[in-house]
């Protein structure tokens, strides 16, 4: 049971990465693609650490899992905010005194 629970996580993480590699090579600006990149990106490394954490079931595997899970879904959204105020930047939206 456990190794179809862990295919079944493993699929889903393939299945959102595809997602969101297309939406990174469709989506027409860079806003739209650092949506894609950083949510569904984040969400399928989840469920791929999720599913190594089921596969080894193992209590060191399972800490380590949760807390890479943690790092990831804290610091995706601060590196899409980032670069979103780099475009923006860099599209004179933030410039100031400059005309």
């Amino acid at each position: 049971m456990t190794e179809v629970i862990t295919g079944l996580l493993a699929l889903a993480a393939g299945i959102f990465a595809v997602i969101a590699a297309i939406g990174v090579l469709r989506f027409p600006d860079v806003l739209t693609r650092m949506h894609a990149a950083s949510k569904v990106g984040s969400f399928a490394g989840g469920l791929a650490l999720l599913a190594a954490a089921v596969g080894f079931a193992t209590t060191g595997a399972v800490v380590k899992a949760v807390f890479a899970i943690l790092f990831l879904f804290l610091t995706a959204p601060i590196a899409a905010h980032l670069i979103g105020r780099a475009s923006a930047w860099r599209n004179g939206a933030m410039r100031r005194g400059r005309r």
